[in-house]
């Protein structure tokens, strides 16, 4: 691996709270709709949930022995009762209007802290004719809709770990965005408690902005299409023309910087290793997140 290319910095976290679920379903394409769905948009940055696939089970380890899809649902503030409606959100919309579908807690046991119910948000689109059974060992909402039935745990538990460890990976062509950044994504997916809310990301952020009703906007010192516009300020090194980025949320810190170092060993190690020019991370100086993980420490 070529560790020369690893700058000497770090990537600067967050704690949040997340909920770990398992969602079941009869078919493989719905499994992988309703999973894919329900943890699209990520959203933490807005005050909103983030999500993110952790993997796939097989039907001999789930409650109903059917085909499993491991999910992550964070949220990055202390108001429990916003996360309940925006993870009510997710499920209504993504999960509940799929056919044949369940959702169980799945969050470990040493690192649950608390749950949050799922009557008044997700139970009650029953209209008053839901009903609660024990089935699976679990208690579960029983939600009577025209393709009978949706069914969800009456309690999903979370938990408290970390958001946003990240790296860039400084590149010289587009293959090396796809092909290498679907290398990393698998490498993260095999690690229990890690996930990679957005996928291979284009957009780099900041936290000064012109336009602050936005939010977070873009991180020109490392927009490519912008360095000769601002070429005295620039951060874009020579030959690069691609600045991808890969976000990564774990159930602990040890998670966290697990995902991290395979993730970034899959991209200098695979064959597209070679228009890698440099392995970087996005920070706020430190000032902003309560972790920092030192590239060079992974």
């Amino acid at each position: 691996m070529k560790k020369d290319l690893i700058e000497d910095t770090f990537a600067e976290c967050f704690s949040g709270k997340y909920i770990r679920a398992l969602i079941t379903a009869e078919d493989e394409n719905t499994l992988k709709q309703v999973a894919y769905d329900s943890t699209s948009t990520p959203g933490a940055v807005i005050g909103r949930v983030e999500g993110g696939i952790e993997g796939f089970v097989d039907p001999k380890n789930t409650p109903d022995g059917r085909m499993g899809a491991i999910v992550q649902y964070w949220f990055n503030v202390d108001d429990l009762e916003k996360f309940e409606v925006e993870l009510s959100y997710r499920i209504r919309q993504d999960v509940l209007v799929k056919p044949f579908t369940r959702m169980f807690s799945y969050t470990d046991k040493p690192n649950i802290q608390g749950s949050i119910g799922t009557m008044k948000q997700v139970g009650h689109c029953g209209d008053g004719y839901e009903w609660i059974e024990n089935k699976y060992d679990r208690e579960m909402i029983n939600v009577p809709i025209a393709v009978p039935d949706f069914q969800i745990e009456s309690e999903l538990s979370y938990g408290e770990g970390i958001m946003g460890a990240n790296f860039w990976y400084m590149c010289k062509t587009k293959e090396v965005v796809l092909e290498a950044g679907k290398l990393a994504i698998e490498s993260i997916m095999n690690i229990k408690g890690a996930i990679a809310p957005f996928g291979i990301c284009s957009a780099a952020s900041k936290t000064e902005t012109n336009y602050p009703w936005i939010g977070p906007t873009t991180n020109h010192l490392y927009c490519p299409s912008l360095k000769k516009d601002i070429a005295e300020i620039s951060k874009v090194p020579d030959n690069v023309n691609y600045i991808p980025e890969i976000v990564i949320n774990g159930t602990d810190i040890n998670v966290a910087k697990l995902a991290l170092k395979n993730s970034i060993e899959a991209v200098l190690e695979s064959d597209y290793s070679e228009d890698v020019v440099k392995i970087s991370a996005g920070n706020f100086n430190g000032e902003l997140g309560e972790y920092n993980i030192n590239l060079l420490d992974l």
